[in-house]
C-alpha cells in the first residue's frame, strides 16, 4: 500500500512539473527545419513578380546536418547553417552552381539580401519565416 502511494505521489510530481516547466518544449531552431519559398523581398524597385517571373527562390534548413541549401531562382546553393537562438548568419561562403540565369537581377538581389540577414522569427503557427536585417523584415518565406 505504501509503495503504491509513493508511486502515485512521484507520478503526480512529474505531471505537475511538466505543466509548470513546459516539459518537452519545442526547440525554436527546430521550427526552421524544412523547405521555405520566398514570397517577399525588400529593396529593389522591381516588382517581386518581375524579379522572379519563372521560379521563386527557396531555402531549405536541415537542422540535424547543420546545413542550409536552396535555389536562388536559377542556381542552387548550399552551406553550413550558422544559427544560435534567433540569430542567423549567412555570411559564410556557400557552394553555388553556375548556370546562366535569364531572370535579370533576381538572383543577385536574393543572395545579397541573404548576406544582410541577422535574425529570424517564425510566425503564423509555423507557416511564415521572416528573415530580418537590423529591425526590418527583409525577406519573407512560406513553409512548403
Amino acid at each position: 500500500m505504501m509503495k503504491n502511494v509513493s508511486v502515485l505521489i512521484f507520478c503526480s510530481f512529474i505531471l505537475i512539473s511538466c505543466n509548470v516547466f513546459k516539459c518537452k518544449k519545442k526547440n525554436a531552431v527546430s521550427e526552421l527545419e524544412g523547405n521555405w519559398e520566398l514570397n517577399y523581398i525588400t529593396g529593389p524597385r522591381i516588382a517581386f513578380e518581375g524579379l522572379y517571373p519563372d521560379k521563386k527562390p527557396t531555402i531549405i534548413f536541415n537542422i540535424k546536418e547543420n546545413q542550409v541549401s536552396g535555389n536562388s531562382s536559377c542556381n542552387s546553393f548550399s552551406g553550413k547553417l550558422n544559427v544560435t537562438g534567433n540569430k542567423i548568419d549567412f555570411t559564410q561562403p556557400m557552394a553555388m552552381t553556375k548556370m546562366m540565369c535569364m531572370d535579370g537581377q533576381g538572383e543577385q538581389v536574393y543572395m545579397s539580401t541573404l548576406q544582410k540577414i541577422t535574425t529570424y522569427t517564425i510566425t503564423d503557427d509555423g507557416k511564415t519565416l521572416n528573415l530580418i536585417s537590423g529591425n526590418i523584415t527583409a525577406m519573407r518565406f512560406t513553409k512548403k
